[in-house]
């Protein structure tokens, strides 16, 4: 599609049919963080005992303190074991008090939780603790093994269905199942449904990307991907503030559904991509969306430029085998894929212990969610300046670099250990920024949806890991914090093996991309009002 370029500008390539759609695709971001709300906002350490109601039937008189002092052990620390409970006998309080009882076992009742932050959570309501408490990270693990999927299924669906369908389709699925998750009465039902959750975010969360890229023109190609990320940012904000003031998941899950619903109703009535029904050969319908868009900015088309565009006959695509049999872009593939899956194994571990850095939950995720709303704007000037290789490995190299250093100070000094979490995850959000604009622009046009797929499917793989690797805490605290920061200075440096690509043309052929490459100068890109100064990335 080398002239739909040229259709662009002519109907307007940033136009207020652009920014509709754009405002249509980008304002769901803001919701999407709150399916993270039952992940991040819990209490694992409720300070539970086991439930000893049977001690009542012997003794329905004693009070709450009897009761612990006569059906619970205590750990060497003169505390109440939270996992262990004396069997129980049918004993009279007194000769209890008397002999004592000395066999334990573990709680055949449940448990009692003293929550003195949240009303309700997942760790309450199901009993993730003890030898439950695991089932916790496997939650976390099976959200994001659910959005790994979305983007795996997804994808070839927008190829063959439309982009259209592949963002209409993951909304209506996300709304359903956050209700059931609301409703869930246990935790089979909870991870059932969080699994599809996960599989409607994945999925909607690259097509709305695509079709509101293909709709606007290059001087203003990243605004989908930087605008979905700032409001993404927002929404962890908003999210923090109803939780704060909601402090019950399920109820929680239902205030999510309203915008929801709102988004819904509306996505049925965003355009198709006109590129997308071009390469499917459905020229009439691209014609008419053309005409409509031009229509709404207020401009016309020439028709010889549309019958150029509309006679073009598609390009061949390439496929994974082109990939990987160049040494040079498999090299490329394999450095900028390692580079993306550690900066997401560390975003998502860092992003999933909120709760562990000392301060106050809450304070914490407005510092992580205020800190990416300019992490976005700071790599479109870093990658102008610097260049996208020197920005990469700076990311990842400083920011691995804080993780570790998280460990060098006393534990006891949240401050600083908050802060370098947080200025660790700030950078790794930037070097996801980064990896998205430079695997587009190290790979051809015929590879360059395959590179970024199967790239994105890996980072989605590490990110899935990170709540298993934060498992890895139980058997020293430092372990996690060892294996990202260790893996992103790794990346960092391998990062070295990549071409500079700022300010020069998306290569158009295996040989251009294995080979040289031109500069592109400055050019002006045709607006409503004014033109605009950009550089073709």
């Amino acid at each position: 599609m080398a002239d739909f370029g040229e259709i662009l500008e002519a109907v307007g390539d940033f136009g207020l049919f652009q920014k509709l759609l754009l405002f249509a695709l980008c304002f769901p971001n803001l919701i999407l963080p709150f399916q993270l709300s039952s992940l991040v906002f819990n209490h694992a350490d409720t300070n539970h005992h086991c439930n000893a109601d049977w001690i009542l039937q012997v003794g329905p008189n004693l009070t709450k303190e009897e009761q612990l002092n006569l059906t619970l052990p205590r750990l060497p620390d003169g505390s109440f074991s939270p996992c262990q409970m004396y069997v129980p006998v049918d004993w009279d309080p007194s000769a209890i008090q008397e002999y004592g009882l000395n066999e334990t076992t573990t709680c055949t009742d449940g448990w009692l939780h003293n929550d003195t932050i949240y009303e309700a959570t997942i760790v309450t309501d199901f009993d993730l603790v003890c030898d439950n408490a695991n089932l916790f990270r496997g939650a976390q693990t099976i959200f994001l093994a659910g959005v790994l999927v979305g983007a795996v299924l997804f994808g070839p669906f927008s190829e063959s269905f439309g982009r259209k369908r592949a963002t209409q389709i993951p909304m209506v699925l996300m709304l359903i199942f956050t209700v059931v998750t609301g409703l869930g009465p246990n935790f089979y039902v909870y991870l059932a449904s969080q699994f599809i959750v996960g599989i409607a975010l994945g999925g909607f969360r690259i097509n709305s990307i695509i079709l509101a890229t293909e709709w606007i023109g290059v001087a203003q190609r990243s605004y989908a991907a930087c605008l979905s990320q700032v409001l993404a940012a927002l929404g962890q904000v908003m999210f923090l503030a109803i939780v704060y003031f909601v402090r019950d998941w399920r109820l929680d899950q239902f205030i999510m559904a309203g915008p929801l619903a709102f988004v819904v109703i509306y996505i049925w009535f965003i355009p198709e991509s006109a590129r997308w029904l071009l390469v499917r050969g459905r020229a009439t319908d691209a014609e008419e969306l053309i005409q409509k868009a031009a229509a709404i900015n207020k401009r016309t088309v020439p028709d010889s430029l549309v019958e150029k565009v509309l006679n073009e006959k598609p390009v061949e695509m390439g496929s994974i085998k082109t990939l990987f049999a160049s040494r040079v872009l498999r090299k490329y593939f394999l450095t900028i894929t390692f580079a993306w899956c550690a900066l997401n194994l560390a975003y998502y571990s860092l992003s999933l212990n909120v709760g562990k850095f000392g301060l106050d939950i809450f304070l914490n995720q407005l510092i992580f969610g205020v800190s990416e709303i300019p992490v976005h704007f700071f790599c479109m000037w870093s990658l102008e300046t610097a260049g996208r290789k020197v920005s990469l490995m700076g990311a990842l190299i400083v920011g691995g670099s804080l993780c570790l250093l998280t460990l060098a100070v006393p534990q006891s000094n949240s401050i600083a250990v908050a802060a370098l979490a947080t200025c660790g995850r700030f950078l790794m959000n930037g070097a996801g920024s980064i990896c998205n604009v430079y695997i587009q622009e190290l790979f051809p046009t015929s590879i360059r949806q395959t590179a970024m797929g199967l790239g994105s499917t890996a980072a989605r793989v590490a990110s899935m890991l990170a709540p298993v690797v934060n498992m890895l805490e139980v058997y020293h605290f430092t372990i996690p914090t060892l294996v990202l920061g260790s893996l992103s200075l790794a990346s960092g440096i391998m990062a070295f093996l990549l071409p500079e690509t700022r300010r020069t043309e998306l290569p158009g052929s295996t040989e251009e991309a294995e080979g040289k490459r031109q500069t592109k100068k400055a050019y002006s890109a045709p607006g409503d009002c004014e033109d605009i100064k950009a550089t073709k990335l």
